[in-house]
């Protein structure tokens, strides 16, 4: 993934989410009457000006794409004119007002919910919830856990896939709750085992939870040919191809896919010789296995998935489509899950239970909508609706200068029975200005570590 495709998914993406958020307020106006003056993509100085509708509303893509805004007809920023006094935002009643500025954050929401029910009714294949050996010492060895063992159920929920496994553990693991789970074995027997979270660290629920417990994904031995190279990763530059055996590596014979995993995990940013055989002809590879994180750690990936034969597929995978109707209810359930999970964190980062530094900025961001495009479009809509998410989230924070900033100041008016005096909103935005600006330092500092650090 080259640095330019990287800038333009994090574009893409960005100016999609933006004029999402911004269509729910410029709709929500509309609706109510207000006169929209301007309808901008991005800040600063306009690159491209539309001016459209009865109303000649100024549709604008700005230089700075870190944003936008809906300006709209109101008093307090300039002269109106007595014959659309009526139209003017400040104008409006109090509940009007609170419609305009939280339609913003739930279009965000609905978009998330669009998106999760579209693919909910494509249908996307999926791990089965699999477990494999755990490890000794962890807690799904203490629950009893067994390689071959099929989760059925999550504290009596039905599950069927390994995703829906993840969530349910990760959500355990934050409540530091535990977990009954209900598997079935290869020979069919039901069991109930318990898995002990209370005493999981809470630092660590940015890290693997699943692999930090124990619970591994059940991977049935495979041979060492390569099956799927993924466009702009280390195996295609290194010219690898799909159908070639990998016989050595490093002078050390590879007699598994699992074998060559960890050889590649361990050379993170080094070299790594290899022998591939195609059609009984050997030739030398030389690969720079790419370093990503993974906790603390710097583990190698080289952007290759192994062949699975047909059978391979059949036992491990599920394919997971629904109606419409059904898909709906699960995209909201998800979209809710998620934005319910993301407030945690935040208490939990404000508690001081959680660090800081799993803050993300857009550098980061940015870094996964490169890594999400590269995947393919699936991945890269997931990235959209999780991002649409957190967004929706961020901006119902009760910070001035947000749009909840803005909503607590109706809720306020609305208990009072008259608006919040201008001082207290100038002493507001001050502070709104403090906190946004010590978030994003916290975010840019992460940022730079990570690039600094791997």
């Amino acid at each position: 993934m080259t640095l330019v495709h990287t800038i333009g998914a994090f574009v893409i993406a960005l100016g999609v989410l933006i004029v999402v958020h911004e269509y729910g307020h410029y709709l929500a106006a509309r609706l109510c009457g207000v006169k929209v003056l301007r309808f901008s993509v991005g800040f600063g100085r306009p690159l491209a000006l539309w001016r459209l509708g009865a109303d000649r509303t100024e549709w604008v893509l700005a230089a700075v794409p870190f944003g936008g805004y809906v300006k709209m007809l109101d008093e307090r920023e300039g002269p109106v004119a007595p014959a659309e006094a009526a139209r003017a935002f400040n104008r409006q009643s109090v509940w009007r007002r609170f419609f305009i500025v939280v339609s913003g954050p739930v279009f965000n929401f609905i978009f998330a919910v669009l998106v999760y029910a579209a693919l909910f009714m494509y249908g996307l294949p999926e791990a089965r919830p699999v477990i494999g050996m755990p490890p000794a010492g962890t807690s799904a060895a203490a629950a009893g856990l067994t390689a071959g063992d099929t989760v059925r159920a999550v504290d009596g929920e039905a599950i069927s896939t390994w995703q829906e496994l993840r969530w349910r553990v990760l959500q355990a693991a934050l409540a530091r709750q535990p977990l009954t789970l209900e598997t079935i074995n290869e020979r069919g027997n039901i069991t109930a085992a318990t898995l002990d979270l209370r005493g999981f660290p809470t630092a660590d629920v940015e890290t693997d939870v699943l692999e930090r417990v124990g619970l591994k994904l059940f991977r049935p031995p495979l041979e060492p040919i390569l099956g799927q190279i993924i466009p702009g990763g280390a195996a295609e530059r290194a010219g690898l191809e799909a159908g070639e055996r990998i016989v050595r590596a490093d002078d050390k014979p590879i007699d598994s896919w699992e074998a060559f995993v960890n050889v590649v995990r361990s050379h993170a940013g080094t070299p790594l010789a290899l022998t591939v055989q195609r059609d009984g002809a050997e030739r030398s590879v030389e690969v720079v296995p790419d370093a990503v994180g993974a906790g603390n750690a710097r583990l190698g990936r080289i952007g290759a998935g192994p062949y699975q034969p047909p059978a391979y597929a059949e036992k491990m995978l599920i394919r997971v489509q629904h109606g419409p109707l059904a898909s709906l209810a699960r995209a909201s359930g998800k979209t809710s899950d998620i934005a319910l999970f993301s407030l945690k964190m935040l208490g939990r980062m404000l508690l001081g239970e959680i660090s800081w530094r799993h803050l993300s900025g857009p550098v980061t961001i940015a870094d996964f909508a490169g890594q999400s495009a590269q995947m393919g479009w699936v991945s890269y809509l997931t990235f959209l609706a999780l991002i649409s998410i957190s967004l929706g989230v961020l901006n119902l924070l009760p910070i001035p200068l947000l749009d909840g900033g803005h909503l607590m100041y109706y809720v306020i008016e609305i208990v009072k029975g008259k608006p919040v005096s201008e001082r207290f909103m100038e002493l507001g935005q001050r502070v709104g200005l403090a906190l946004l600006l010590v978030m994003m330092a916290f975010a840019f500092y992460n940022d730079l570590n990570r690039l600094l650090t791997g």
